[in-house]
């Protein structure tokens, strides 16, 4: 197994991961729930799977290893992914309502939306 191999698998992981906690979310939110301290440890949980994921794809990137057709736009991708999380959690200060479940669940179909369309743009 390659490490462009092992890019794609976690590529795939975090697209189910971000759908999982997009559902548990919703499922939370609709149930009236604040943000728990179990979804906020999944959610740092995610942003490490993400984390992986840029570290991975840069060291192919800088070592001409990976061969994107649109480079640009695929580093962008990344870049969006890796901040909407911390965006979410500065916007709302830490907060924990239920206001706060909704936008990290809303953040979380924005992220599968943003992780498949930078599948498709890495070739």
């Amino acid at each position: 197994m390659t490490l462009v191999d092992i890019h794609g698998l976690l590529a795939n992981t975090a697209l189910l991961f971000s759908l999982v906690m997009a559902l548990w979310g919703f499922g939370r939110y609709f149930r009236r729930m604040n943000v728990g301290s179990s979804y906020f440890g999944a959610v740092v949980i995610a942003e490490i799977i993400y984390l992986a994921q840029a570290l991975l794809g840069s060291f192919l990137f800088l070592s001409g290893t990976g061969d994107l057709e649109r480079p640009s736009v695929h580093i962008l991708y990344g870049a969006i992914v890796l901040l909407t999380l911390p965006g979410v959690y500065i916007y709302t200060r830490g907060d924990e309502s239920r206001r706060t479940m909704l936008l990290y669940s809303l953040a979380f179909i924005f992220l599968i939306g943003i992780i498949f369309r930078s599948m498709t743009t890495g070739g």
